[in-house]
């Protein structure tokens, strides 16, 4: 995906360096499985990756680090701040074209831990939006972890996907549909509820898509494979494939982000019809997703 001469946003917040000293066993370097499986949170306020995160900052200390960043570092910085952007330029015109006005999320990077309306949160947690300031927060050491294990080096659209992803959530916020989902979570059972969780998640996947789909019509921006590569990290993130690579098994009752071929096949069809007027809670029986 081609960024070169691309303008980076001005509604981000560099907190790098300003987190603290991570308390132990946070951050993702050692086990990149366990901050894919919190990733799977979504910056749910409800969600037990959060919470856990907040119980664990009880004990942080308050040191403030005076970071250097690589070279690595600053690139990804700069090529978060412009994938934003171009979210900014995108839903702006759709938002427009469907009668409304989008209202761009600040974006927030991070260094280790972070505090957010939604709750404290270690990088352990992976990127995640939250509702409750209608900002997101990427630790960029995920990306480095991504690249180290899920084998998407060199890739931007990659990276991109990731935050269009979180985007999506705002996006379901912006229309309302985030806020009601979390209220009938909150009504119903677990199953039930993982099911409702399934449906935003395969939905945000969906608008990146559109994303993509309308960012490359007006720019041209993507590549050979770049699509592929998507579809690739969308496989690697699936409730099944993490599940049987962290315990052996899957068990589809506990999905809250739907399964590997569920996120390739919502993510594909998003780019390729850039249609906001399909949505996953059309589809009647949840087994059809």
């Amino acid at each position: 995906m081609r960024l070169d001469g691309r303008r980076e946003s001005s509604n981000v917040e560099d907190r790098r360096g300003l987190s603290g000293k991570a308390v132990a066993g946070g951050g993702i370097g050692a086990v990149i499985i366990a901050a894919l499986f919190a990733w799977m949170s979504g910056g749910d306020p409800l969600s037990a990756g959060l919470q856990a995160a907040q119980e664990q900052m009880a004990a942080r200390t308050e040191t403030v680090d005076e970071a250097s960043f690589t070279e690595e570092e600053q690139e990804l910085a700069s090529d978060c701040k412009k994938i934003l952007a171009s979210t900014e330029d995108v839903w702006g015109k759709v938002f427009q074209e469907m009668g409304g006005t989008y209202t761009p999320p600040t974006l927030v990077l991070f260094s280790n831990q972070v505090n957010s309306a939604c709750g404290a949160a270690t990088a352990a947690v992976g990127p995640f939006y939250c509702s409750g300031d209608q900002k997101l927060y990427i630790d960029l050491s995920f990306f480095t972890q991504m690249k180290r294990q899920l084998g998407v080096e060199g890739n931007t659209f990659a990276y991109a996907y990731v935050i269009a992803h979180e985007i999506g959530h705002h996006v379901e916020n912006l229309t309302g549909t985030l806020g009601k989902a979390h209220q009938a979570m909150s009504q119903t059972d677990k199953v039930q509820a993982n099911q409702i969780s399934v449906r935003l998640e395969l939905l945000a996947d969906y608008y990146a898509g559109v994303w993509a789909h309308y960012e490359d019509a007006i720019n041209h921006s993507m590549e050979y494979g770049d699509l592929e590569k998507g579809l690739e990290l969308a496989k690697a993130i699936g409730d099944d494939w993490l599940q049987k690579k962290a315990q052996g098994r899957a068990t589809p009752e506990s999905f809250t982000h739907g399964t590997s071929d569920q996120r390739k096949r919502w993510l594909k069809r998003g780019f390729e019809t850039g249609d906001m007027r399909t949505s996953t809670f059309s589809v009647q029986n949840y087994n059809d997703l």
